[in-house]
């Protein structure tokens, strides 16, 4: 008996304190689906202000009703997109497809800050009201063609600018909310989750993107996927849909990418990469058994640039990247975002694997070249500025001829520069241009396109003929 009453006396010392524990309170279900809800409007509330919709005029190849051809006839074409400011003086990033080609940029910021408790017939006539307010004029600042990326700049000042989220950070499963236009429907808003943290659209892309099942639909391109602190994860840029809309598959390139573009382009109106004179591609099974390779996957050096910096440094056909600057790389992406992130005037430290050995190599790496830079040293602002173009311009004389090696034609005015002004946006002209005739009249001087832009009056049609990156092609507009 006593054994028994021992275990029961045991039983009973550990139970009792058990008794007096307070069970946790239960909350409400109504109360959480309500704490969530609450959440949600005050990162609307707080993300909204900085989400703007762009609208772009450009000419765009039209088809033939009779005989289904396309690019016959170019007609004006209106093009909605959505962007979001990350600088309070103005800058906004949008994709490059949505301000491509572009004639004229305007910008509608599509919500002010408002408290989330405010009266609910002010907010419905506030989000009415902010529908109609007035588009501004925007000049675009730069384009990172590869990427999709675009920034463009408008005059204002002390605007609410989104951060940057981590993108280490991003797990699979995250709740994200995406801003934007979709079908030209301003201040949009939808929620999903992060599908998957990298996307390559091939295997040898150089990017990656984020996949997510937010609804994302045509008009959101340019918009942000931000996460639950309203920072910017990710920027919308394509679906993947057999009906136009949205299907649950969406993709936003990375903040981190975004970032460093956004930098660059600010600073500089492109990208100043840092070039080392190789080509790489991902090395999958198939390739690794027929070339004999010691691994069937990472990145692979498919070309040496002769005479450039890789091949000066020792690196040679089909070695192996393994690193760069002390990081270790494991695909293509990877390793082109560590070049992009790569500090200007420094060496690139890279790592190789070539058969079973391992081999340190110091390359030092150059800067893409670009025309602008090349003319800076020649601008005078105040007599190279053309007003009614917004653009800084130069004459083409033999000695530039041979320093722009390429052109097609040796005399006009090139853009050396873009005015902060709705002109540049109005006509299309970017950095690099060459405008070789106005209306058919060849240009020789800054002065004489100055003069002849001075002599069009307001709705008179003009056709600029120009050349741009090899190509000729004419850029038409009204006088505003």
């Amino acid at each position: 008996m006593r054994p028994l009453t021992r275990v029961i006396t045991l039983s009973v010392s550990v139970i009792l304190p058990l008794a007096h524990a307070q069970p946790a309170p239960r909350q409400n279900p109504l109360q959480i689906l309500d704490s969530f809800s609450q959440s949600a409007q005050a990162l609307a509330a707080r993300v909204s202000p900085s989400v703007v919709q762009i609208s772009v005029t450009r000419f765009a190849p039209q088809d033939d009703g009779e005989t289904g051809r396309t690019g016959v006839t170019l007609d004006r074409q209106q093009v909605v997109g959505s962007g979001s400011i990350i600088d309070s003086e103005g800058y906004i990033v949008t994709n490059a497809h949505v301000v491509n080609n572009a004639l004229r940029i305007r910008v509608h910021r599509l919500a002010q800050a408002a408290p989330v408790n405010q009266d609910p017939d002010r907010t419905i006539s506030d989000t009415l009201a902010q529908a109609l307010a007035p588009e501004v004029d925007a000049t675009l600042v730069g384009i990172f063609k590869e990427l999709d990326m675009a920034l463009i700049k408008i005059p204002a000042h002390d605007l609410p600018a989104l951060k940057f989220a981590d993108y280490r950070k991003l797990r699979q499963g995250q709740v994200v909310f995406a801003f934007g236009s979709r079908q030209g429907l301003g201040n949009s808003m939808s929620m999903g989750v992060v599908s998957s943290v990298a996307r390559q659209p091939d295997q040898d892309s150089p990017f990656v993107y984020i996949q997510t099942d937010a609804p994302i639909n045509p008009g959101d391109s340019g918009g942000p996927l931000v996460n639950t602190a309203g920072e910017i994860v990710g920027m919308d840029t394509f679906i993947l849909s057999q009906s136009g809309g949205s299907e649950g598959i969406g993709f936003a390139i990375p903040s981190t990418l975004i970032e460093l573009s956004a930098d660059q382009l600010k600073k500089y109106g492109h990208m100043h990469r840092q070039l080392i004179g190789i080509g790489v591609q991902t090395i999958t099974p198939p390739l690794a058994d027929a070339l004999k390779l010691p691994r069937d996957s990472g990145v692979l050096v498919s070309d040496v640039l002769p005479k450039g910096p890789a091949e000066e440094a020792g690196v040679k056909l089909n070695d192996i990247v393994t690193a760069v600057d002390g990081r270790r790389i494991e695909n293509v992406p990877m390793f082109t975002t560590a070049l992009l992130s790569h500090p200007a005037g420094e060496h690139v430290k890279l790592e190789v694997m070539r058969g079973k050995e391992t081999i340190p190599l110091d390359i030092e790496a150059v800067e893409e070249s670009h025309k602008s830079d090349r003319l800076s040293d020649l601008i005078d602002p105040d007599k190279n500025r053309i007003s009614q173009l917004g653009i800084v311009g130069i004459a083409i004389v033999p000695e530039l001829a041979e320093m722009l090696q390429g052109l097609r034609g040796q005399y006009g005015v090139i853009v050396a520069a873009l005015s902060a002004s709705s002109s540049a946006s109005m006509t299309g002209l970017q950095v690099g241009d060459v405008i070789h005739e106005v209306n058919g009249t060849a240009v020789e001087s800054v002065d004489q396109l100055r003069s002849t832009m001075q002599k069009f009056k307001r709705n008179d049609s003009v056709a600029l003929f120009i050349e741009r990156d090899g190509k000729l092609q004419y850029l038409a507009f009204e006088v505003e």
